[in-house]
């Protein structure tokens, strides 16, 4: 690492194993539950085709994502000392992303999950391996300006401990946090400590509801609680209706790039927005550029299998926005 470290990327690692379903071997339903995929049972179904894909997961996504997009990225993840443990270092290392805080812990697995996709969408299987967690020891000079902190699995609390402690030891360092499923659950209470000291927070309109107590039909109620928890900045993606965003003053509304064909598959589009509007914060935008910036990297994932072959560097993002409509421009909300 020759240069100052611009973002620590922090979270699980995982090992994707997409399984793409044909369209007539299964069939979607809704109750009052949600949204089901039904497949016969206890028989034998023909798959369209499978891909292996190492060193994935949130975090890993954002440290490629922005890593392309021109910063210095480092990864502090936990691997098993298996084949899919080194091919995630080779990958990391093949994206220009900083392997010195990847641990190898010998006895354990990498995590795999299993992705189903049918049509543009996909279910996922998750496993975690109970890696034994702890926060590294920084020379002076690997300080990073940012830290980009997402999912982490449900062993790893004391570890979030550590981390908080860290920050409030070093309160140059500015915090993006992109809550995974388990630290949503853990509560706003658990991590307080965490959301005391985050820069920006990135999270759907129903994860604002979930990890609030607000309602997702009061964008600005759940704007002001999660602000309240200390985040200077907030974002909340809507879908298909694009994403709403607060630095405490104002609140912008932003739709989303249109898709130049029909989505491949949806697989880390969610990772290419909270990561690229990070990027830009990083490299000194404001809320309102990045709020152009994290669409198109989001549009551009969703047009490739996987959650990291269309993500874009800064040439081929500045194409996109060059070629943008009119109407592709932040408005007050």
């Amino acid at each position: 690492m020759t240069k100052q470290l611009e973002v620590l990327c922090v979270g699980d690692t995982v090992t994707d194993i997409f399984i793409k379903l044909q369209n007539n071997q299964a069939q979607v339903y809704t109750n009052e539950q949600g949204d089901w995929l039904a497949m016969p049972f206890g028989g034998k179904l023909p798959y369209e085709g499978s891909e292996i894909m190492p060193g994935h997961g949130n975090a890993a996504n954002a440290a490629v994502a922005m890593s392309r997009l021109g910063l210095e990225v480092a990864y502090q993840t936990y691997v098993g000392g298996d084949e899919l443990g080194r091919q995630t270092i080779a990958l990391l290392q093949k994206e220009g992303v900083a392997d010195h805080f990847v641990h190898i812990q010998s006895k354990r697995t990498t995590n795999t999950n299993f992705v189903i996709n049918y049509g543009a969408e996909r279910t996922i299987l998750v496993k975690h391996e109970e890696f034994d967690y702890h926060w590294p020891h920084f020379r002076p000079e690997e300080v990073p300006k940012w830290l980009y902190f997402s999912s982490l699995s449900e062993h790893a609390l004391e570890y979030h401990d550590q981390i908080a402690g860290w920050l409030e030891a070093n309160p140059g360092v500015k915090l993006a946090f992109q809550p995974g499923t388990f630290q949503m659950k853990a509560g706003v209470e658990r991590l307080k400590r965490i959301y005391a000291r985050t820069e920006v927070v990135v999270m759907n309109r129903e994860e604002a509801a979930l990890v609030s107590g607000g309602s997702t039909d009061n964008l600005h109620d759940l704007f002001d609680r999660l602000h309240s928890y200390g985040p200077k900045m907030v974002v909340i993606t809507d879908g298909p209706d694009g994403a709403y965003a607060s630095d405490g003053q104002k609140r912008f509304k932003m739709p989303l790039y249109p898709d130049p064909s029909p989505p491949v598959e949806r697989s880390g589009a969610g990772d290419a927005y909270a990561s690229t509007m990070v990027a830009a914060l990083v490299q000194g935008h404001s809320l309102e550029s990045a709020l152009q910036w994290a669409p198109i990297n989001s549009m551009n994932v969703v047009q490739h299998p996987g959650s990291q072959a269309g993500l874009l560097t800064i040439p081929e993002l500045e194409q996109w926005l060059a070629k943008a409509p009119n109407w592709y421009h932040s408005s007050d909300f």
